[in-house]
């Protein structure tokens, strides 16, 4: 399931994440769209693939450090959902579906890592 919500978290990165009717522009994670705020969908990947190929891991030393890169990528997702949803000098942008789905996806990875499959392969 992690594996599936990580894939979801990195899809969302290219969908519209907010809507900035003065400029008539729309940033996603990976194009911002005329504003200043970088391209945070690219950590956001970076974590997400990480946590992929430890998803897919049998050992527990792979799911001790997925939690962590989960945890990351989590925090990452509520920073990027704060940040893109303030307004500035007077102009308030729109939140779109991609942010949401984002911030969803990220909380759900978290779940499956905090709660990981239990056949895990430990060495005798």
């Amino acid at each position: 399931m992690g594996l599936a919500f990580a894939v979801v978290v990195i899809v969302s990165c290219y969908l519209p994440w907010m809507q900035v009717p003065v400029l008539q522009t729309v940033a996603t994670g990976m194009d911002n769209g005329g504003t200043n705020l970088g391209k945070p969908g690219k950590l956001t990947i970076i974590f997400c693939v990480i946590a992929a190929v430890l998803f897919v891991i049998p050992r527990i030393w792979a799911k001790r450090a997925n939690l962590v890169f989960c945890a990351l990528a989590v925090a990452w997702a509520v920073r990027n959902f704060l940040l893109y949803a303030r307004c500035e000098m007077g102009t308030c942008p729109v939140r779109k579906y991609g942010m949401y789905i984002m911030l969803a996806g990220a909380l759900l990875m978290f779940l499956a890592a905090l709660f990981p499959d239990t056949s895990v392969k430990e060495k005798e």
